[in-house]
């Protein structure tokens, strides 16, 4: 299932092994705090168990959706490149 993965994390330290984790996992950087990839349920587990474990005593918010093969055909883009 396809999943799109948000934070906001105040500490670089503690952002930069989230980030790197979500990319052992595979997922891809949409932008700066948002990834996105295919994961299963067993998969989706791990990974917050992870990003938990490496958020540690820090605060911040993660946040793990879900999307279904129907609405990812609804997905659009625009992405154009400025001057």
């Amino acid at each position: 299932m396809d999943v799109l993965l948000i934070y906001d994390i105040s500490e670089d330290k503690v952002r930069n092994k989230v980030a790197e984790t979500c990319k052992d996992f595979g997922l891809h950087r949409i932008q700066w705090s948002a990834f996105t990839g295919k994961l299963n349920h067993n998969l989706r587990e791990e990974l917050m168990l992870k990003i938990s474990r490496a958020l540690g005593g820090s605060g911040g918010n993660i946040r793990l959706y879900p999307i279904c093969s129907k609405d990812m055909k609804l997905f659009r883009e625009i992405n154009r490149v400025g001057d």
